[in-house]
């Protein structure tokens, strides 16, 4: 029997207590490599349910400017995918948090798809997210990363249609990645409302978990969120955060407890 997706563990754990999941985001290698790993038990003890951890790269045209220069900081820093892997074997020997990689295919397909999704996996990486790879392009990807047990999670946007929603249904693992505006991250304030009929109307043709990313800033608007998604995706917040306080002894323990007050949002949720 194949054994359990940590993804899948997590959201079935929450869906028990009727919470959704916080999922931060890092860019992997901002400000270095070392803070980096730092960063990653930080959010942990935080209280993030699942990571979104960057890679990082040249023209990420999907991403605001904040995760721009978090990508631009962490390439000039020498970061590349075998680090970004070692990163993630030396969190497992500390944390079972499912860590999604999240970046373009370049890198990728120069590492070779194949090897990468196996040394993914060795790794202790549960999914990926390839935000320029459609799911009518991904075989290259995707046959290789589900053989090796890894989730491929698709992005879905408010101009996606339904034959889109098809077609990313028939190959997406994990959760699906509900982009609440269109535009780059961190360009604007999430419009509860109006995403939460949008994910409601999405249900409707999604058995996955809907995690719901873009615009979420506060622990106040993870806590609107999370009462209709199964999961609310913080990234540029904790980005500038980052960017803020490069070079401070604080910086750690200030992502921490951020991390800490946007769970606190998504408990509160629970609640209600």
């Amino acid at each position: 029997m194949k054994p359990a997706n940590r993804i899948t563990e997590c959201f079935a754990r929450l869906r028990a207590r009727d919470e959704s999941a916080l999922v931060p985001f890092l860019t992997a290698g901002d400000p270095d490599v070392g803070v980096t790993r730092e960063l990653l038990a930080a959010v942990c003890r935080g209280g993030a349910d699942l990571i979104e951890l960057g890679v990082p790269f040249s023209d990420p045209t999907a991403d605001g400017p904040a995760i721009q220069r978090s990508s631009t900081r962490a390439i000039e820093r020498g970061v590349s995918l075998p680090k970004i892997l070692e990163l993630v074997v030396e969190t497992r020997r500390a944390s079972e948090v499912p860590i999604v990689l999240f970046g373009y295919y370049n890198p990728i397909f120069h590492y070779g798809p194949e090897k990468f999704a196996r040394d993914a996996r060795d790794a202790g990486v549960d999914g990926l997210l390839v935000v320029d790879l459609p799911p009518e392009e991904a075989d290259e990807l995707y046959l290789p990363a589900r053989a090796a047990g890894l989730e491929m999670v698709f992005l879905l946007a408010p101009t996606s249609d339904e034959s889109r929603v098809r077609a990313v249904m028939k190959k997406a693992g994990g959760f699906v990645y509900f982009v609440s505006m269109t535009g780059v991250t961190g360009s604007k304030r999430i419009e509860t409302a109006a995403v939460r009929r949008m994910v409601a109307e999405l249900r409707r043709h999604c058995g996955l978990p809907i995690g719901v990313g873009f615009g979420i800033t506060t622990p106040d608007e993870a806590a609107e969120v999370a009462v209709f998604a199964d999961a609310v995706i913080v990234g540029s917040a904790i980005v500038r955060l980052i960017e803020d306080n490069a070079g401070s002894p604080a910086l750690v323990g200030r992502v921490e407890e951020f991390i800490r007050q946007l769970k606190v949002g998504t408990r509160r949720a629970a609640d209600c």
